[in-house]
């Protein structure tokens, strides 16, 4: 484990975080702490900030005020301890590279760019596809496969950077049962390595089967904390407003429950 994860500092903290488009705010002021060692599920309606909540912490969009800290220092200070999986719709899919190539591309910020990967750094990219299911396509192009196998290697690739926090934004969007079993798998063991996972997720009715720890964002954070806790008929209905439509039960009790799902 690195030594940041020594310094008892919050993995990620977030304090008076305002994002906004041509002046209309996207996030508003915006307090979140992140616990270590927790499976975190981002959820909330289409438009609600959920992307660029992440995008914001990772220094992809601008924030109009506020502070974001990775255990501790500035996003850039702590980089080498943080992995990213984007959604696949912001992938250059036709980029001309093979599997083992783009999990490769997870190493470099520890060989630095003018260095390139020897056959130690091949065979670790080789050990994260086989993680993720996909050892039999390490020499296949990428714009060869699936939607889903894209997303294995993607994973494969955060993976390969060995971080102490993994953001992934929206990693079961379009994919197929076993890719989506391959993910959870995949998250469930990184959890019990003590890393930290901050998940943009689209599906309500999965959060409980998946997550631990749970925000509810709609612009501004309507809830935060332990699934158990925060994930409740009452604050999805805040989150929600009133586009929530049928769903099954919530923590043993009778309730709508939504299949709402979208980017945001």
């Amino acid at each position: 484990m690195s030594t940041a994860t020594t310094l008892n500092e919050s993995p990620v903290a977030v304090r008076d975080l305002t994002v906004a488009y041509r002046e209309e705010p996207v996030l508003w002021d915006v307090d979140l702490t992140v616990p270590e060692g927790r499976l975190v599920a981002i959820v909330g309606p289409n438009g609600a900030g959920k992307s660029t909540l992440i995008k914001s912490i990772l220094d992809l969009v601008a924030r109009t005020s506020g502070t974001v800290s990775v255990y501790g220092k500035s996003y850039k200070e702590n980089r080498e301890l943080v992995g990213y999986v984007p959604q696949r719709g912001s992938v250059d899919w036709d980029f001309p590279t093979t599997s083992l190539d783009i999990v490769q591309m997870g190493l470099y910020g520890k060989l630095g760019w003018i260095r390139r990967p020897g056959k130690k750094e091949r065979q670790i990219a080789y050990e994260c596809l086989e993680k993720v299911g996909m050892e039999d396509y390490a020499d296949r192009q990428i714009s060869q496969l699936s939607g889903g196998q894209q997303q294995r290697v993607f994973l494969a690739r955060a993976l390969a950077q060995d971080a102490e926090i993994y953001f992934m934004d929206e990693p079961f969007a379009g994919v197929d049962a076993a890719t989506e079993a391959a993910i959870v798998n995949v998250m469930r063991d990184l959890r019990e390595a003590g890393k930290t996972l901050i998940i943009v997720h689209h599906n309500l009715e999965t959060v409980l089967e998946y997550f631990d720890w749970v925000v509810l964002l709609n612009v501004q954070i309507i809830a935060s904390g332990p699934v158990n806790e925060a994930f409740t008929l009452e604050n999805i209905r805040k989150t929600y407003g009133g586009r929530i439509a049928a769903l099954n039960s919530l923590n043993g009790s009778e309730a709508e429950s939504t299949v709402l799902m979208g980017d945001g």
